[in-house]
C-alpha cells in the first residue's frame, strides 16, 4: 500500500504523470502530490551544509544544482531564504581607539544586464586585512556616504583613509584624514588584492560570465555572505 511521504496517510490516488512520464500520485487527506523515487529531493541539512559551502566558490546556481543533484527551483528558494537573512553589517575584531589606517576603492559589476551597474564600495583595515565598510549602489556621493557609514565608529574615528582621487571619497571623508592617491604609490595596494579573491571566488562579479546576478537583494546578499566569510577566515 502507498503512503504519503508528507503526512503518512494511506488515501492516495493516482493523478496523471510527470513531464518524464512518471506516475504522480495525490493524497486526499493532505492534498500532497508526489512521485514515487522522485529525482529531486527535498535538500537535507547535510546538503545544505555543501550548498553554504559552494556558494562561497565561483560556482554558478545550475552548476551547484548538478552537482548537489537538487533541483534549481529548490536550490533558488534555499538560496533566497538565505541571502535575505544575511547580516547587512561588518563583524571585525574589537579595536582600541589608536591610529588606524583604512583603504578604500570601488568596483563595478552589474544586475541583470550591464547598463544595471552596481558598483561594490569596501574598505580594508591595512594592518589586519579585515574589510570594515561595505557599500552596494550606484558610483555617486550616497553609496560613498553608506561606506562611511558602515564603518564601525573607532574607525570613523581614528582612521586615516587612503582612497582614489574619485570626489565622492573628498565629499564625505573627514578632509584632516583623507590621503586620495594614485595607485603608484603603493597604497591603496592591499584593497587592490581584495580584488582577486572577489572575482576569483563570486562568479557574480566576474564580467564575462554567465552567472550573474538577476536580483539586487540577491547580488547584495551573496557579496555580505562572502564579507563574513573572509574576515571569519582571518582571525
Amino acid at each position: 500500500m502507498r503512503h504519503c511521504p508528507d503526512c503518512h496517510a494511506d488515501q492516495v490516488i493516482k493523478n496523471g504523470s510527470n513531464s518524464t512520464g512518471k506516475p504522480k500520485y495525490a493524497c486526499k487527506a493532505c492534498g500532497h502530490q508526489f512521485v514515487d523515487d522522485p529525482q529531486w529531493r527535498v535538500i537535507s541539512d547535510d546538503t545544505k551544509a555543501l550548498i553554504d559551502r559552494l556558494l562561497l566558490e565561483r560556482i554558478s546556481l545550475a552548476g551547484i544544482a548538478r552537482a548537489v543533484h537538487v533541483s534549481e527551483s529548490r536550490l533558488q528558494a534555499y538560496v533566497n531564504e538565505k541571502y535575505q537573512h544575511v547580516p547587512r553589517e561588518v563583524r571585525v575584531r574589537s579595536k582600541k581607539k589608536c591610529r588606524l589606517t583604512i583603504e578604500g576603492d570601488e568596483r563595478w559589476s552589474f544586475v541583470g544586464k550591464k547598463e544595471q551597474k552596481q558598483w561594490v564600495w569596501s574598505a580594508i583595515d591595512r594592518d589586519t586585512r579585515e574589510i570594515v565598510g561595505v557599500a552596494i549602489g550606484t558610483r555617486d556621493e550616497a553609496t560613498a556616504r553608506q561606506l562611511w557609514e558602515s564603518l564601525p565608529p573607532v574607525y570613523r574615528q581614528c582612521a586615516v583613509c587612503y582612497s582614489g582621487f574619485w570626489d565622492a571619497y573628498a565629499w564625505v571623508l573627514p578632509s584632516k584624514r583623507h590621503r586620495p592617491v594614485g595607485k603608484d604609490t603603493g597604497q591603496t595596494s592591499r584593497i587592490g588584492r581584495l580584488n582577486n579573491p572577489l572575482r576569483q571566488r563570486m562568479s557574480r562579479l566576474v564580467r564575462k560570465v554567465l552567472s550573474f546576478s538577476k536580483k539586487i537583494e540577491n547580488h547584495i546578499g551573496a557579496i555580505w555572505y562572502f564579507v563574513h566569510h573572509y574576515n571569519a577566515s582571518l582571525a
